[in-house]
């Protein structure tokens, strides 16, 4: 039976959505996290670095509060609303995984909610 998650360090869902859903078969699915820093409500300062490290801790809270922490996701997938910037934001992402690393797929997208450079969805197991 599929169970919500919810963590107050972590954005909270803005619309008919949760912030993660644990499946009852050993995922845990992570909607996509826009870099909003849950205490201020706003971006941090800064280009997609910093947003990406807002986008992965967000996540990580999440998944901390489904009693999980990065190292249990298998599969990420990134949002860019320039490929542009993947360099950028691969060199952040690359200090919150380790081997073996996730499954990743990054996609440019024509623009993300609010105007974020970048948005980052994953999948952990039990």
């Amino acid at each position: 039976m599929k169970q919500r998650i919810d963590t107050q360090n972590a954005p909270a869902a803005i619309g008919p959505y949760s912030q993660a859903i644990d499946s009852g078969t050993g995922l845990v699915f992570v909607s996509g996290q826009l870099p909003i820093d849950p205490a201020t409500g706003a971006f941090p300062e800064g280009g997609v670095q910093e947003q990406t490290r807002q986008s992965l801790t967000n996540a990580k809270a999440i998944l901390e509060a489904a009693g999980l922490g990065l190292s249990n996701v298998v599969k990420t997938t990134v949002f860019l609303a320039d490929m542009g910037d993947f360099a950028a934001m691969n060199e952040v992402y690359a200090q919150f995984f380790s081997e073996p690393f996730p499954a990743r797929s990054a996609v440019a997208v024509k623009t993300l909610p609010k105007g974020a450079l970048v948005e980052v969805e994953c999948i952990a197991a039990r």
